[in-house]
């Protein structure tokens, strides 16, 4: 067990053990209590007395009420103190900084947006982080000081070899060499970087819709198009940490994509990124909104064409989609097509067990828009993994840097009982 001292199997070691296992199921299940704690682990009754005294000592564990319900007198009950250790994360877009912290049960207790439009910002990146920061904090009613990791998430990749952020033109303020370190310089908590998408992915993972799968793709379409890809139940950045990044990827229809890190058109992006759509429901002949003109965005229309989908069907257990001559099943079709283009590479050369289908422009098609996606797939790749609309439709960015700014604080906190 990573942080613990002693050789393996001496009684320090197994105690350590036995806590942090204990630790693990109160965060799993929430309260408990000794008998049920005992049941989960296999300790017998004086061992868990004795493993919740230590961890109510050290102030990870508080006893609160009692079970309710039963003859006889109710069962103290056991939960991880949530002020045991504070986490936080930011989910970056060129228009606003979301900035959340979370306690070590991974309640979200303070959050903050700050907005950051425009071009050229005149505050600087490390000022408009530490403000939004900041701003969680306060609402959490806590001190910089409490939050032991940060975790960021920004479009592109921080390129390991150059500390450089690369494949985000439209990210101004970001592109410094120097703004890892400066940022470093300014917070006094450790600091991690992570793709946008890989972070959706970790929220999946973790809490939505690949929990149990050890290799999955999730394919994410809002403000931009991207993928993130788990294999062997890791994520895989790349070599230099743009793995995932198939907006750029050549597809058939759109021109090549060419100087890429200039580029602003072709490839997969202009074929199937949420942009797209309202263009193509005009040349469809979508129903106009009242004011006669395309106002509608991506997700909207293509919410408003699920439902279309879902409205009269006999069985409300199986989804469907109109009939094909209609403009909104052609508006489905089509763009399940277009994005089942560019999904055919990735399988194709991944052979994944599942494809997650995330942000706003795949999550409003719903269970419609995947059964054409999964159908269209099978017919151009020889692969055949299963698909799935994701769970975390909520800010799936900042959740995924919260888990993984707690999953280490967990680490760092739980872990310091096998050094007492």
């Amino acid at each position: 067990m990573a942080g613990t001292a002693g050789t393996p199997g001496t009684p320090r070691v197994l105690r350590a053990m036995n806590d942090r296992a204990a630790l693990d199921l109160l965060l799993e299940h929430g309260p408990l209590s000794r008998t049920r704690i005992g049941k989960l682990t296999g300790l017998s009754k004086p061992t868990a007395s004795q493993l919740l005294a230590r961890l109510e000592a050290a102030g990870l564990v508080l006893a609160g009420g009692t079970t309710e319900g039963r003859p006889g007198p109710g069962a103290r009950l056991y939960e991880v103190n949530p002020a045991a250790g504070y986490a936080a994360g930011l989910d970056v877009t060129p228009e606003r900084i979301l900035a959340a912290v979370a306690d070590i049960t991974g309640r979200t207790v303070g959050r903050y947006e700050l907005p950051t439009p425009g071009r050229r910002p005149a505050v600087p990146v490390v000022q408009q982080v530490t403000d939004a920061l900041d701003g969680a904090v306060k609402a959490a009613g806590l001190a910089r000081d409490d939050v032991r990791r940060l975790v960021v998430g920004t479009p592109g990749a921080f390129d390991p070899g150059t500390g450089r952020l690369r494949y985000a033109a439209h990210l101004p303020g970001w592109h410094s060499p120097a703004l890892l370190d400066d940022l470093a310089a300014a917070l006094p908590m450790p600091v991690e970087y992570e793709n946008d998408v890989n972070l959706a992915a970790v929220a999946e993972q973790r809490l939505g819709a690949a929990r149990g799968h050890g290799d999955f793709v999730l394919l994410w379409n809002q403000d931009g198009l991207g993928a993130a890809l788990v294999l062997g139940g890791r994520l895989h950045r790349g070599f230099t940490g743009g793995a995932g990044e198939v907006g750029f990827l050549p597809v058939p229809g759109t021109p090549l994509v060419r100087q890429v890190g200039r580029a602003g058109s072709g490839g997969f992006q202009e074929l199937a990124g949420a942009q797209a759509v309202p263009k193509l429901a005009r040349e469809l002949g979508v129903p106009r909104v009242p004011a006669g003109r395309y106002t509608e965005t991506a997700p909207e229309l293509l919410s408003r064409a699920a439902r279309a989908g879902l409205a009269d069907r006999t069985d409300p257990t199986v989804p469907t989609v109109p009939t094909d001559d209609h403009p909104y099943r052609r508006l489905l079709q089509t763009y399940a097509t277009r994005l089942a283009t560019g999904l055919a590479s990735l399988v194709s050369v991944l052979d994944p067990e599942l494809v997650v289908l995330s942000g706003t422009a795949l999550t409003s098609g719903g269970e419609p828009l995947r059964l054409l996606i999964q159908a269209e797939l099978e017919e151009l790749a020889a692969a055949r993994p299963r698909l799935v609309v994701g769970d975390v439709t909520e800010d799936p960015v900042l959740r995924g840097a919260l888990e993984n700014a707690l999953a280490t604080t967990r680490d760092e906190v739980f872990d310091t009982l096998a050094l007492r």
